[in-house]
C-alpha cells in the first residue's frame, strides 16, 4: 500500500529524550517549558517576531477571527479545506466567495473589490498547496477598503516572499502543524502577527481569558498545546532541512517522469522560498481524474482530491465560483512524503500514463 502522505516520524530515541525531560518535571500541559522553546526555536527557523503555539490550524483561525472582533462578511475563498470556511461559520460570520486565480489555485484578487460590501470585514485567504496568494494585491484592496487580513497558511510552513516568511503578512497568519504537514507536532498549529497587542489578546484567548492564576482578561477558549506536542516538534524541527530537500526531489522527479502526462500544474514559478507541500495534477477532464484514481487505487496507491468539492457547494454556503468548481472535479494529490522510494514514484507515473495511452 502507498499511502497519498506519511507523517515524518524522526528517530525514536530522539523523541524519548524529550519524553525523559517531560517525566522529571511532571509539566504535562499548560504553557510548560518545551512549549515555551518550540516558539522560540520557530520564531528563529522563520525569522518571525510573534507566533502563538495553538491546539490546531482549525482554531488558530477562531482564535483570530475572534481576537479582531470581525462581523458580517469575510471574503474568502472557496478552494480550501473545509476548516478554513467553516470557521468563519463557527464564528457567526458570513463567507462570500471569490472565485480563484486558474494558475495558482490561490484568490483572485482582480474580483475581490466586486465581493466587497458594507457588511465586509475581513479578507480569509488561503496559500494553496503552499503557494503565496498575491499578498501585495490583497494588502492594498484591504487598506483601501479598511478590512482586516488573514491568511490560512496551512501549508506554506517555510515560505517566503521578498526575503521575509509568509507567516509575516496580513493582520494574522495561521498554520496548522497536524501529521500530514511538513513540520508536524501531531497535532498543533500556531498564529503569527506583527501587531503585539493583539498577540497578547489572542494569548489570552488561547487560555480561558486567564490573567494568572485567579483573574481572567475577557472570554478565552481552550486553544493550548501539551508538552509531549511541542516534543515533537522540537525533534521534527531538527530534520527540516532534510525533509525540504527530499520532497524538492521527489517533486522534480516527479516533473520529469510524468513529462508524457497531458495535465497542467499550479504555478511555482518564481517563488522565493517554496516547500514542496503537495504535488498536484489537474486533468483536461473529470472523467480522466476519475480513471486515473481507480487505477492507482486498484494497485494499493491512494490519491487524493485535494480540495474536493469546491467549498461553495457546501449546504451552508452559496455563492458562483467557476473556476473552483472545474478545478476541485479535475484535481488529484498524487503521492508524496520523506520515504516515498523513486522505484514507487515511477510505478504511479506508468499507471497514470498507461490510462491516458488506452
Amino acid at each position: 500500500m502507498i499511502p497519498v502522505t506519511k507523517p515524518f516520524l524522526p528517530p525514536q530515541s530522539e523523541y524519548q529524550a524529550y519524553l525523559d525531560g517531560i517525566w522529571e518535571r511532571n509539566w504535562l500541559t499548560n504553557n510548560g517549558p518545551l512549549v515555551n522553546e518550540l516558539e522560540l526555536s520557530l520564531k528563529e527557523y522563520l525569522g518571525v517576531n510573534h507566533l502563538l503555539y495553538t491546539g490546531n490550524g482549525t482554531i488558530a483561525i477562531q482564535i483570530a477571527i475572534k481576537a479582531m472582533e470581525l462581523t458580517g462578511e469575510i471574503i474568502t475563498t472557496p478552494f480550501s479545506y473545509v476548516a478554513t470556511t467553516s470557521s468563519i461559520v463557527w464564528e457567526g460570520c458570513k463567507p462570500v466567495f471569490v472565485d480563484i486565480d486558474p494558475a495558482t489555485c490561490n484568490i483572485d484578487p482582480n474580483k475581490i473589490e466586486a465581493a466587497i460590501t458594507p457588511q465586509t470585514s475581513a479578507i480569509l485567504a488561503t496559500h494553496v498547496y503552499g503557494i503565496p496568494c498575491d499578498v501585495e494585491a490583497i494588502d492594498r484592496i484591504a487598506k483601501k477598503h479598511k478590512l482586516k487580513v488573514i491568511y490560512d497558511g496551512a501549508h506554506a510552513f517555510g515560505v517566503k516572499v521578498k526575503g521575509r516568511s509568509i507567516f509575516s503578512y496580513g493582520d494574522v497568519s495561521t498554520c496548522s502543524f497536524h501529521s500530514t504537514k511538513i513540520f508536524h507536532t501531531i497535532e498543533g498549529g500556531a498564529v503569527f502577527t506583527t501587531q503585539p497587542e493583539l498577540l497578547k489578546k489572542m494569548a489570552y484567548f488561547r487560555n480561558f481569558g486567564h490573567d494568572g492564576y485567579e483573574n481572567f482578561n475577557g472570554v478565552g477558549i481552550n486553544g493550548k498545546n501539551s508538552e509531549f506536542h511541542a516534543a515533537m516538534g522540537l525533534v521534527n524541527l531538527s530534520h527540516l532541512p532534510a525533509i525540504l530537500q527530499r520532497r524538492k526531489e521527489q517533486s522534480d522527479t516527479y516533473r520529469q517522469i510524468l513529462s508524457g502526462l497531458r495535465v497542467t500544474y499550479p504555478d511555482i514559478q518564481g517563488i522565493e522560498t517554496y516547500n514542496h507541500s503537495y504535488f498536484p495534477i489537474i486533468f483536461s477532464s473529470e472523467e480522466l481524474m476519475l480513471q486515473s484514481k481507480k487505477a492507482l487505487a486498484d494497485h494499493e496507491i491512494s490519491a487524493r482530491r485535494y480540495f474536493y468539492p469546491s467549498l461553495s457547494t457546501l449546504n451552508y454556503t452559496e455563492g458562483d465560483c467557476p473556476i473552483s468548481d472545474q478545478i476541485a472535479a479535475r484535481v488529484l494529490c498524487l503521492p508524496l512524503y520523506h520515504t516515498l522510494s523513486d522505484v514507487e514514484q515511477k510505478m504511479i507515473a506508468r499507471i497514470l500514463l498507461r490510462v491516458q495511452n488506452n
